[in-house]
C-alpha cells in the first residue's frame, strides 16, 4: 500500500512540475523580435519641394538613415577584389576559419550576389554580399536580404569602412 501511495505522489508532482516547463521557442521568438527592433532603423527620404531659381523641377534631399553600423578597419582578403569595397558594407557572416567564409561567398555568388571577403585587422573574414557609398542604400540592402533570406541571415549587419 505503501508502495502504491509513494508511487502515486511521485507520479503527481511529476505531472505537475513536469508541465510547468517553459517554452524555449517562445523565448527565442521574442528575443529575434527584439534583436531586429534594435538593429533595424527605419529608412526615410525626404524631398523638399521648393523650387531652384534657376530649374523649375523640385530639389530632393539625400535619402538619411540612422541604422546602427560596426565601424573596422578592412581590406580586400588575399586575391579579392578590392574596388567592391566602398564605406557601407552589409556583411552576412564573419569567420576565423578561411573554409567556412570561401564557402558561403561562394554559395552568395550562386544566388547572383557579388560577394567578397574583406579582413579586419583581428584577421576575421568578413562575407560582404553589398558595398555602398550611401548609408540608406546600405541599409535597405540589409534589409531586403533579411527578407529574402528569413529566417536566415537575421544577423546581418552594416559595416562603416574606417580608413
Amino acid at each position: 500500500m505503501n508502495k502504491i501511495v509513494l508511487f502515486a505522489a511521485t507520479a503527481c508532482f511529476l505531472l505537475a512540475f513536469g508541465s510547468c516547463k517553459p517554452k524555449q521557442s517562445a523565448y527565442k521568438a521574442a528575443y529575434e523580435q527584439a534583436k531586429e527592433k534594435e538593429t533595424t532603423a527605419p529608412v526615410t527620404e525626404e524631398v523638399d519641394e521648393t523650387y531652384d531659381e534657376e530649374e523649375v523641377a523640385p530639389v530632393s534631399k539625400p535619402r538619411t538613415s540612422n541604422a546602427t553600423t560596426r565601424s573596422e578597419r578592412i581590406n580586400a582578403a588575399e586575391g579579392e577584389d578590392a574596388s567592391r569595397l566602398k564605406r557601407y558594407s552589409v556583411v552576412i557572416g564573419s569567420f576565423k576559419n578561411k573554409t567556412n567564409a570561401y564557402s558561403l561567398k561562394e554559395r552568395m555568388q550562386n544566388e547572383g550576389y557579388h560577394a567578397v571577403l574583406g579582413e579586419n585587422e583581428q584577421g576575421m573574414l568578413r562575407v560582404i554580399v553589398s558595398s555602398f557609398d550611401d548609408k540608406a542604400d546600405a541599409a535597405a540592402s540589409r534589409d531586403a536580404i533579411k527578407a529574402k533570406y528569413a529566417p536566415n541571415f537575421q544577423d546581418a549587419w552594416l559595416l562603416e569602412r574606417a580608413y
